[in-house]
């Protein structure tokens, strides 16, 4: 519970409250609007200064950082379970916080020596009378004793998992930030999975359920831009089609098995150079041999030729031409006729032996290159026969590149492939796991029967006592998480919401009090009760009194004199003995909250 709220500047209103319900009251001046000045009579300036005191974010826009304000010290006297502590912060410090109070049964890590975010006064083995922690700690300490939330070691892995800030939002809603629209929202800004996952921990559901939704969320927004990402721009031209990139991958990695056996067989010569030079010789050597043998035979050819040709001139057809023409040779002349006949032979068989022994020197020069050729033939096939065997450590080195290469592109297709169908699978396994877990959450909901029914009846009661016909809360499990619904049936009253989100609160309030989830108060601004009819809000305020009481806690309300009911009360009860003293007023400078007028 909150004891009191004081400042060290004499100008502020310290404030003290009592168990069951507080009012703080604020009297508005003839014509002013609730926008007429930022800090007006202070209303909603108690609510910030509260989440201020308890760990809220101080962000350089904050009232308290405002210059006005930045060198003021706040202050709080609250008791947690059974002890009083009196914790203090600053707007030019907002890091710190000063605590005064027995802290011996606080969980270790909330006071852990962080220096220089620690340091401690007057230490005794048991009690740290006075101490400055850091605004983290404080959270941790709160979440711990106020929410029974574990102390948070900065697990990244937690990201989701209930925060102190978060549950304490319905604890003390804040109508800046848009917490009096719904009642499972405490801020516009508020994500889908925070509300889950407060809302269920705070019902003691679990908690985890709508924790690995979001994780799925996140999953299949990933998966649905890769998806985009791959039907389009470089990513497109990268991954391909799984069908294409199957039929690419078939050949690669033929193709690397092939390059594979045949360097396993591979044999490196160490010569290989030089037997590849003198193959190359002797091929040329063996062509220069047939060039020659070519020749050698067209001579052959032609001295055949010649040879037939050579025969001895016919002496009697000159006989015969000189018997025709009737003319007796003597003998004399018919002699060297017969000599010039044998001179003639002569000389033709002389030829003719020239001419075949020519033939006989060009066929044995053949017969010659020949055998040269054989043997020629014979060291060529000797050398290919080894070149075919292996090959030179170049080559070699060659083939294993050339491998290393095929290898390389086998992998990247590989794993282009498993991207490829784990994108393609993707879409159907997030759908199996949304399914797992709708079931889960149903199944969960079924196992806390008991605790369901006593949330739905909780609710339902208070509805009913505000409102001839009983409210309804839903829970039911859905395809995006746990949903949780409110239903008054007089819809169409004006306020209607406002009435659902107060039945909401104090119903957590009585529940999560009774299992050591909540600090022991609730606030409601004035904001709450805007546009519901003087009666409800009379209803609302005596139902808040009695359930406050009943149940040990504080139920803190801010409203305008204006807005207080007159009437509507039942029983005899009395609001005046309700109202937090001193009053608050925007009729002066010095009337509001901090005594003081500031933009």
């Amino acid at each position: 519970m909150i004891q009191t709220l004081d400042s060290d500047r004499d100008s502020f209103k310290t404030l003290a409250f009592g168990p069951g319900l507080n009012v703080i009251l604020a009297d508005k001046s003839r014509g002013a609007s609730d926008r007429q000045s930022r800090n007006g009579a202070g209303k909603t300036s108690f609510v910030e200064l509260v989440h201020f005191l308890f760990g809220a974010e101080v962000r350089p826009t904050s009232i308290f950082r405002s210059e006005a304000l930045r060198d003021w010290t706040f202050t709080a006297t609250v008791s947690i379970p059974g002890k009083t502590w009196s914790i203090s912060r600053s707007g030019q410090r907002p890091s710190r916080i000063h605590l005064a109070g027995d802290v011996a049964d606080w969980p270790s890590a909330a006071t852990e020596d962080r220096s220089p975010l620690y340091r401690g006064e007057d230490v005794t083995p048991q009690i740290v009378r006075r101490q400055e922690i850091s605004n983290e700690q404080w959270k941790n300490a709160l979440g711990a004793l106020w929410f029974a939330l574990p102390v948070d070691e900065g697990d990244a892995g937690d990201r989701f998992q209930p925060s102190f800030r978060s549950l304490f939002s319905f604890v003390a809603r804040r109508q800046e930030s848009g917490a009096f629209q719904q009642p499972m929202q405490h801020s516009t800004m508020q994500q889908l999975w925070d509300r889950q996952v407060a809302v269920c921990y705070l019902l003691g559901l679990d908690w985890t359920i709508p924790v690995r939704f979001q994780e799925l969320r996140e999953r299949e927004k990933i998966s649905k831009e890769l998806r985009k990402a791959a039907r389009s721009g470089e990513l497109g031209r990268y991954l391909g089609n799984a069908a294409e990139l199957r039929t690419r991958l078939a050949v690669a990695t033929d193709r690397a098995e092939r390059l594979r056996r045949r360097l396993d067989s591979f044999q490196v010569v160490p010569e290989y150079k030089d037997l590849e030079v003198e193959a190359s010789r002797i091929t040329g050597e063996i062509d220069d041999l047939n060039v020659e043998n070519v020749v050698d035979h067209d001579l052959i050819r032609e001295l055949d030729a010649s040879l037939t040709m050579e025969d001895p001139p016919d002496t009697q057809d000159l006989a015969k031409l000189y018997a025709e023409a009737g003319i007796v040779l003597p003998e004399l002349p018919r002699r060297r006729i017969e000599q010039v006949e044998r001179f003639h032979r002569t000389i033709v068989e002389n030829r003719r032996a020239h001419l075949s022994a020519e033939i006989e020197s060009a066929q044995r020069r053949i017969g010659e290159r020949d055998r040269r050729k054989e043997r020629l033939d014979r060291r060529r096939a000797q050398i290919m026969g080894v070149l075919k065997s292996g090959g030179a450590l170049e080559h070699y080195t060659g083939l294993r590149e050339e491998l290393g290469r095929a290898e390389g592109e086998v992998e990247t297709l590989g794993h282009r492939l498993e991207t490829a169908e784990r994108l393609d699978s993707t879409k159907t396994e997030l759908d199996l796991e949304r399914t797992r877990l709708v079931k889960a959450l149903r199944d969960d909901i079924h196992e806390r029967d008991e605790l369901v029914r006593e949330v739905i009846l909780c609710f339902e009661g208070l509805s009913r006592s505000l409102y001839e016909r009983a409210g309804s809360l839903t829970i039911s499990d859905t395809p995006n998480g746990p949903r949780f619904e409110v239903h008054i049936a007089a819809e169409r009253s004006k306020g209607i919401t406002n009435m659902q989100i107060f039945c909401f609160d104090l119903m957590l309030m009585e529940l999560c009090g009774r299992r050591g989830r909540w600090p022991g108060f609730l606030i409601h601004d004035s904001h709450l009760f805007d546009g519901v009819d003087e009666r409800q809000v009379a209803k609302a305020l005596q139902l808040g009194a009695q359930r406050a009481e009943a149940g040990g806690f504080q139920y803190i309300v801010t409203l305008n004199s204006d807005s207080l009911p007159t009437e509507g009360f039942a029983g005899g009860f009395n609001i005046q003995n309700h109202v937090v003293e001193p009053r608050l007023t925007d009729a002066t400078e010095a009337g509001g909250l901090f005594g003081i007028r500031f933009n």
